[in-house]
């Protein structure tokens, strides 16, 4: 068996390496820093208890393994957020595919346990690619099962006609919609319009759980990135509501966009706003050139599979499984 060390991951020196392993894993390329801009906007861990004893609070501990020689050859990472639901914990964990079994990744994951039930977590959750057989294999022999299906998809922007559809937006605007962007309507006002849509109709979304951020963390992660634009931001309106939304976001190194979220008030659905919404963002996407569109959606999420799959033409590709170890 090969030899490895185990230790706490040191920043910034490890970013690097910890951004070429999770490329192993990831839809789209990040870099290490990009890894460094998201630790530097979270601060310092405060894990906490509720009434119920149950895990609240924050924190994002990361670890690696490296070889005799001194290379990263394995990352791990358990996070929650403040509003994650009480008790979870995240864990992302990465293992160089050349040196998958020889212990290393059962010998990290051993380590985030340990850590897992000092600070008395009740379940830990991961998402897996559903095509990676090994790492699957690897969840459920400790005791982890498969609770959603997310499923990945995308457009090359160089197919797309549209045709009929794109009329769409025409016959959304005549029953009183109008569209516009964030950078039509800045302003912190506006800004906060956005976060109550966000807040409303991710509520909505399958399989979502916890809390929603408030406003400044949602405007950390959500608007202050340096991948999203404020022309980037697709909103229907009604009247001064904001009723409906899209975003997009670009990757750096591939100049691939995103399709981060979509949604649309419940009481506004059914007329076609989201497909008119995403219509507009492919118009976007395609002016800024940019080569596909990726997204992904909840397997129970079945409008918005059929919009993106059936109308719009996204090619299916390999998805995600959550999967979940239950602790306490």
């Amino acid at each position: 068996m090969n030899a490895h060390t185990i230790r706490q991951m040191r920043k910034p020196d490890d970013y690097h390496a910890a951004a070429d392993l999770l490329n192993f894993i990831a839809s789209e390329p990040t870099t290490g820093k990009l890894l460094e801009e998201e630790d530097a906007k979270i601060p310092p861990g405060q894990l906490d208890y509720n009434e119920e004893g149950k895990l609240t609070g924050w924190d994002h501990p990361k670890w690696v393994a490296e070889d005799e020689q001194g290379q990263v050859i394995a990352y791990a990472h358990a996070w929650r957020a403040p509003w994650t639901e009480p008790g979870d914990l995240m864990l992302n964990l990465v293992v160089h595919p050349e040196k998958r079994r020889t212990g290393v990744g059962r010998a990290i994951y051993d380590e985030v346990r340990r850590w897992s039930a000092e600070v008395k977590a009740s379940r830990l959750i991961a998402f897996m690619k559903d095509d990676d057989a090994a790492s699957l294999a690897f969840a459920e022999r400790r005791g982890y099962v498969q609770e959603r299906h997310m499923f990945e998809s995308v457009l090359e922007l160089a197919a797309f006609e549209g045709g009929k559809l794109l009329d769409t937006i025409p016959a959304a605007r005549r029953t009183g919609i109008e569209f516009v962007t964030l950078a039509d309507e800045p302003g912190e006002a506006n800004e906060r319009k956005l976060h109550e849509l966000y807040q409303a109709t991710h509520l909505d979304i399958p399989g979502f759980s916890g809390s929603f951020p408030w406003f400044e963390e949602w405007k950390k992660w959500s608007i202050d990135q340096p991948s999203i634009r404020p022309e980037w931001i697709h909103i229907a309106k009604d009247g001064e509501r904001y009723v409906g939304v899209v975003t997009l976001q670009q990757n750096e190194q591939t100049q691939a966009m995103y399709h981060e979220f979509t949604g649309v008030l419940r009481e506004y659905r059914g007329r076609h706003i989201a497909l008119a919404l995403k219509l507009l963002a492919i118009r976007t996407a395609t002016d800024c050139r940019v080569p596909y569109l990726r997204t992904h959606n909840d397997s129970m999420n079945g409008p918005m599979l059929r919009i993106n799959r059936d109308l719009l033409g996204f090619r299916a590709e390999p998805g995600s499984y959550k999967m979940v170890l239950e602790l306490s």
